[in-house]
């Protein structure tokens, strides 16, 4: 395919096309047509065309007729039309209805010609690189809001006039914000109580040392607890630009201390592995019942539910497997195989297992080789 612009030419008389080819062939991929119609399905078949040059009088519709369905289905394509008369009013027409680049009266001087279509051919190429580039903005943007909108972290962007210029998802789930924000006012985006407290904490935290912060309590939901930061944005010559206020979430922070002391109870127990998983079983319910009341929609606490959820799945399988092993004569061996397996993957600190976990790993192991089972408790 050529890496020539593409030029049509639209002209009844077959003399023109032929002269308009040799005068362009050189410099461009030239296409032409003596009929209208035709043209417009060499637009949509064998398109894009940089540039579109019409005759004003064709037998099927007129140059201002053709223009006109070009822009309507090709807006991007550079029109010029040929006319060969003083005729104002067509000029007019095609300016206004085909939205014409330039017009040219014949008889034309090659020169002119010729620049006329260079200029028009710079300007699709300028026009397409500009689209080009705006596209890759917004790709570039939907990338990062999506993004942003990952983070743990509620950001809000504002500028020196205190407008809102930026917020990820976090910060709307935290603050409790609903419909459109970008480019209004602060305070009239967060209510003023919710905003009072914020701005007040954001404020205190950036009079304090770098990378200092305050906690606020909020109502929003059933309450949510942030650490709230607050840093300047500097333009190139060190002009304050405005300001990004950080909201981390922390309401999850004392239930996640909660479940990590239960957890590390439980891989630290020495003997009564079995009471010890029960209890933990208990308090691991409750934690998970209070983290669901909680009411907090954040990756902090669901993270947590998370763990939480895949704990009491380890502690679940190890009871079957002890209670198998205890129990029945002959229990199905691949099974106790994969219920270790499962439980060690939900296991929320790695290999770092209780011993009593580790025996019955072993005697599982043992019992898939051997099929011998002495119908003991290990746990």
């Amino acid at each position: 395919m050529s890496e020539l612009p593409r030029l049509l030419v639209v002209d009844d008389e077959e003399a023109i096309l032929e002269t308009m080819t040799f005068t362009f062939e050189d410099d461009y991929e030239v296409l032409t047509s003596a009929s209208a119609e035709k043209a417009l399905r060499l637009l949509d078949d064998q398109g894009p065309v940089a540039v579109v040059l019409s005759d004003q009088r064709m037998p099927e519709m007129t140059g201002v007729e053709f223009l006109a369905e070009v822009f309507n289905r090709h807006p991007e394509t550079v029109r010029i039309i040929l006319t060969g008369f003083a005729d104002m009013d067509a000029i007019i027409h095609a300016i206004n209805d085909g939205h014409v680049y330039a017009y040219i009266t014949k008889p034309w001087e090659p020169d002119q010609l010729k620049q006329v279509v260079r200029r028009a051919v710079e300007h699709y190429q300028l026009a397409r690189e500009n689209e080009r580039l705006l596209t890759d903005l917004r790709d570039s943007n939907q990338f990062l809001e999506a993004v942003m909108d990952h983070l743990d972290t509620g950001a809000i962007a504002v500028d020196a006039d205190g407008v809102v210029r930026a917020l990820n998802e976090p910060a709307r789930k935290y603050l409790g914000l609903s419909g459109p924000a970008n480019g209004r006012p602060l305070d009239e985006v967060i209510p003023k109580l919710i905003l009072d407290k914020v701005a007040g904490a954001a404020s205190h935290a950036r009079e304090q040392e770098e990378h200092s912060y305050e906690e606020v309590d909020l109502p929003v939901g059933g309450g949510v607890k942030l650490r709230i930061a607050m840093h300047p944005l500097q333009g190139d010559g060190g002009s304050e630009l405005g300001q990004v206020i950080l909201a981390r979430e922390i309401s999850h922070e004392p239930l996640r201390r909660r479940f990590e002391e239960i957890v590390e109870e439980v891989a630290d127990a020495d003997e009564g592995l079995r009471e010890k998983l029960a209890e933990a079983q208990d308090r691991i319910v409750s934690l998970q019942d209070e983290v669901g009341q909680a009411g907090v929609a954040s990756p902090g606490m669901g993270q947590l539910s998370d763990r939480v959820s895949r704990t009491l799945t380890a502690f679940e399988y190890w009871l079957a497997v002890d209670n198998a092993l205890a129990t029945e004569e002959f229990p199905d061996a691949q099974l106790l195989v994969e219920r270790i397996r499962l439980a060690g993957e939900r296991w929320p600190l790695g290999d770092r297992l209780p011993e009593a976990v580790r025996e019955l790993g072993r005697r599982v192991e043992t019992y898939y080789e051997s099929g011998e089972n002495p119908k003991q408790r290990v746990l």
